[in-house]
């Protein structure tokens, strides 16, 4: 069965005590959509308990550094003024164990699974009352998933764009480069955030239900899902 990863890079707008002063007086900020995706944990944590698997996720505000970026572009304009030294203890403390996880859960998948799906979580400022569905360059796997999965959500009455060949973040590049898109099926999920923040044009719980949901019956009814036959004998 083909195995199922989340993780979500924008989980929050949490700022550690040690680095509260850099953000004295922009606070309101940290706590806007600049600083996390606002009910993406929340989604995400739905994925990871409706597919009884751990969850990966940011433990920081992307304004303090970003997960799914390289290099400079990891920096705000809060962090980037910060010194060579802090800025490595954050790479330490919260970056790397981040990444790390994702390849230790990728590894351990592909090791007991024929391939696995990894959703990358997100909510969006933009794409009002609409969900994204981002697959890569090639990723003709990632790209079947993404499309059976569209199909179900348009069937629910959910408004969907679906795109392939996206260049997604660094991060994504990444992993899809180290373990190949012939197993690794990696897709970038983006909500609108209208559905959280406002409940339009759907309730948040209501088009939640649906995502999970649909999620749920593509992967069982997926090719790789299904239970092989052995070499000899009846199925």
């Amino acid at each position: 069965m083909i195995a199922a990863l989340f993780s979500c890079d924008y989980a929050t707008c949490a700022v550690p005590e040690a680095y509260r002063e850099v953000f004295r007086g922009f606070e309101d900020r940290v706590a806007s959509a600049d600083g996390w995706d606002p009910g993406a944990l929340n989604l995400a944590q739905g994925f990871a308990m409706k597919f009884r698997t751990p969850l990966v996720h940011g433990d920081v505000t992307r304004l303090l550094i970003d997960f799914a970026r390289d290099g400079d572009a990891r920096w705000s304009s809060f962090s980037g003024k910060l010194a060579e030294s802090v800025r490595a203890k954050l790479e330490d403390r919260h970056e790397r164990p981040y990444r790390q996880m994702l390849r230790q859960r990728i590894e351990e998948d592909l090791r007991r699974h024929p391939a696995v799906l990894h959703l990358r979580v997100r909510t969006l400022a933009g794409e009002d009352g609409r969900v994204v569905l981002e697959t890569g360059a090639g990723a003709d796997l990632a790209e079947g998933i993404a499309r059976a999965w569209r199909g179900r959500l348009v069937s629910a009455g959910v408004d969907v764009r679906q795109a392939g060949g996206v260049a997604g973040t660094d991060l994504a590049a990444v992993l899809a480069a180290q373990f190949g898109v012939e197993r690794y099926a990696a897709v970038g999920l983006g909500v609108s955030q209208s559905f959280f923040l406002e409940g339009r044009p759907l309730r948040w719980d209501t088009v939640k239900k649906v995502i999970l949901e649909s999620l749920t019956a593509v992967v069982a009814e997926h090719p790789l899902s299904a239970p092989s036959c052995p070499s000899s004998g009846p199925c």
